[in-house]
């Protein structure tokens, strides 16, 4: 997989969509752009990663209603006693 990253900086760019293409057909590797900061194609890189991954072939059909969000969150901290051990 290759992936170009910090869509986001346009003005900032080093390699053309067709650079990184052509990289990576000559490297039989897929090609996608994001921008982490933006969001911009970030669930679909983990969605194509995944889907190259052995053993998911028969995973292609879901619906998008199969599948679901999971947001993961700080734990809250426990408070310390004055005696140090918060166990």
């Amino acid at each position: 997989m290759l992936v170009g990253n910090k869509t986001d900086l346009a003005d900032k760019r080093q390699v053309s969509i067709e650079e990184g293409e052509r990289k990576a057909k000559e490297l039989n590797v897929m090609f996608i752009e994001t921008s982490a900061k933006a969001g911009y194609n970030v669930k679909q890189l983990f969605r194509r990663v995944a889907a190259a991954l052995p053993g998911m072939e028969s995973t292609q059909d879901k619906s998008r209603e199969d599948m679901i969000d999971i947001k993961l969150e700080k734990p809250q901290e426990q408070a310390v006693s004055e005696g140090g051990c918060s166990c």
